[in-house]
């Protein structure tokens, strides 16, 4: 199966040799496009390949979703687990194209985009990746689906959500922090005053610091 054959996508190739592999999931109802400029916000040197994909799924009121929502927190889970298994065959699609292992690709997404980042980046028996990204999001509760966090020591995690999110409500932030944590990920976690939306200044301070470190930390672990 080739990477023509899944989800669309947008990807934007690297100015040189690769570091590694930033992708990124939209939130319900966008598109591949909606996250496109956090690729250049994060990685303005262009030091890793940026791909967004597009959800599978056509749902009212518009736009694409990766699953159906029936209570925040808890997926459909047909739908869910249709789509995670159509973007694990992506991302190993991915892998094939762009020459880029999973321990040194970046998960993240937005709302629905970072249920699936945790599920992907955290599931029972899914390679490690370099690091997730979970923006207004949730760790998702389905049935049959586990996560595994003994082989995620360490895993470099950054949540962040907005304190006065309508949408998905604050707490489930601040319940993924203390599930992660208690685990033993490395977990950076900011709290902005606003509703379900990307905080600019959060997204700057990951640029800066937290991506680097983590892509730094992949570097020395294939060097041991």
């Amino acid at each position: 199966m080739s990477l023509s054959d899944l989800p669309s996508h947008v990807l934007r190739p690297a100015a040189g040799d690769p570091q590694g592999t930033l992708a990124l999931f939209h939130g319900r109802g966008a598109d591949e496009h909606d996250l496109l400029p956090l690729v250049d916000m994060l990685d303005p040197d262009r030091r890793l390949v940026g791909v967004t994909a597009r959800a599978p799924l056509q749902l009212p009121p518009g736009g694409a979703h990766w699953y159906i929502v029936r209570r925040v927190g808890y997926p459909d889970p047909e739908t869910f687990r249709t789509t995670f298994d159509l973007v694990e065959s992506w991302l190993e699609a991915l892998v094939e194209e762009t020459g880029v292992p999973l321990e040194r690709t970046i998960l993240g997404g937005f709302s629905q985009g970072a249920v699936m980042s945790y599920a992907l980046g955290l599931g029972a028996d899914r390679p490690r990746p370099a690091a997730v990204l979970a923006l207004s999001g949730f760790i998702p509760e389905v049935p049959g689906f586990e996560l595994g966090l003994e082989s995620r020591l360490e895993l470099p995690v950054a949540i962040g959500h907005g304190a006065y999110d309508p949408v998905i409500p604050v707490e489930f932030g601040r319940a993924a922090r203390e599930q992660l944590e208690r685990a033993g990920l490395e977990i950076t976690y900011r709290e902005s005053p606003m509703a379900h939306t990307i905080d600019p200044r959060y997204i700057e301070e990951l640029r800066a610091e937290w991506l680097p470190a983590a892509l730094a930390r992949v570097s020395e672990s294939s060097e041991r």
